[in-house]
Formats: C-alpha cells, sequence, structure tokens
C-alpha cells in the first residue's frame, strides 16, 4: 500500500468519480451503438463525454472542502520512541 494520505472530503471525493464515470459513459455509449447501430452514430457522441466531465467538475467545485489534506504538504516528521536507558517491565514485580 501506498503511505501517501489521502483526502475524503466532499470535493476531493467528487473529483475521484472522473474516471469511473467516464468508464461508465463510454460503455453506455458502446452498448447503445450495438443496440440502435442504425439510430445512434457512436462518432456523434462527444457532446456526452464532455456533459459528464462537465457536471462532475461542476460538482467538485460546488463542494465544501471541509477536513482537506493538501497533498501537496509534506507528512510530518515522525517521532523516534524516546530510550532513557535498559527497558523496563510496566507490571511491578514481574521479571524480577
Amino acid at each position: 500500500m501506498s503511505d501517501r494520505i489521502r483526502c475524503r472530503c466532499p470535493r476531493c471525493t467528487i473529483r475521484g468519480l472522473m474516471g469511473p464515470a467516464m468508464i461508465i459513459t463510454i460503455g453506455v455509449l458502446f452498448l447503445l451503438n450495438e443496440v440502435r447501430g442504425d439510430a445512434f452514430d457512436f462518432s456523434k457522441t462527444y457532446p456526452f463525454i464532455l456533459i459528464v466531465i462537465g457536471a462532475i467538475l461542476l460538482g467538485s467545485s460546488m463542494a465544501p472542502m471541509d477536513g482537506h489534506i493538501d497533498s501537496t504538504m509534506a507528512p510530518p516528521p515522525a517521532v523516534p520512541p524516546a530510550t532513557s536507558g535498559p527497558a523496563q517491565n510496566s507490571l511491578p514485580g514481574q521479571g524480577q
């Protein structure tokens, strides 16, 4: 897995739907071309693709950015555990 922190704000969530929405749109257009090939020409379907892209971009621009995590910021540095001598048991009376 990736160590990258993913933003879960509504704006980034909607923007993340761009790829799946395009795959579904193109699949539906191919299906319509197969089912109704004589009345439906796939070469004239670019407006549908542009409408889907525009709808997703409009939705993401109107969504709030509550809890947005900026991906350009460096993650906070990890704090090394403090070691100040030999390890001690936290339970009294054990390991003596």
